[in-house]
């Protein structure tokens, strides 16, 4: 082939864990403490009336669980060594510091809940972790950055290479972590299941 391959947009999917058991008491560790934290946060539910109808955010209160619980702080300790895999991956020359979590919070989606394209401002690393997932629950869908540059692309066929698509969707499956920089735009289109989709979604930073 006589073209190649630049700028290439690296998305990381792993399984937190690699022992079913482990991950399953993690996971229903967590799952207790994100409802629980509904409950507790009148400040979450008060933000999400307004801005995150039909599901609960931590967002605009405790978003930064990794210090608030034991819990959440076990799940950034495993989430660590992805973040410094995926950094190698992106070839990232830390100059001796390293990346740390900056922010950590819960995500909630009841049914019809959506969450708009958007992307993390003053973070490196941006990701998931998937809690409880439905069958049937609502992707995560990533924009190709150039986008709107695209001012006289033709349409691309439907059976086309993912690196080809204007949109990735990546399935949303519990227990698994997926990592990106965090200017690529990304959203969750509205939850088509009768039962809560739960996330946990963090930023590392390294300035």
């Amino acid at each position: 082939m006589a073209s190649r391959r630049f700028f290439s947009t690296p998305v990381y999917c792993a399984p937190l864990l690699r022992g079913a058991a482990e991950r399953g008491d993690l996971n229903a560790r967590l799952l207790r403490e994100c409802l629980q934290l509904r409950e507790d946060d009148a400040a979450g539910r008060a933000w999400s009336r307004r801005k995150y109808p039909g599901g609960f955010t931590s967002y605009g209160s405790a978003h930064r669980m990794h210090t608030l619980s034991p819990t959440f702080a076990k799940l950034q300790r495993r989430l660590d060594r992805h973040v410094r895999a995926f950094a190698g991956e992106l070839e990232f020359d830390l100059e001796g510091r390293e990346l740390s979590m900056t922010d950590c919070w819960v995500n909630l989606m009841g049914p019809g809940a959506v969450h708009g394209l958007h992307l993390h401002p003053l973070a490196t690393i941006s990701g998931t972790y998937y809690v409880r997932t439905p069958r049937g629950s609502s992707v995560l869908k990533l924009e190709d950055p150039r986008l709107d540059r695209m001012m006289a692309a033709p349409p691309r066929r439907a059976d086309c290479h993912p690196e080809n698509r204007a949109w990735i969707e990546v399935p949303a499956e519990a227990g698994r972590v997926v990592l990106f920089e965090s200017w690529l735009r990304h959203e969750v289109p509205p939850n088509p299941t009768g039962r809560e989709r739960v996330s946990i979604s963090f930023n590392y930073g390294w300035f």
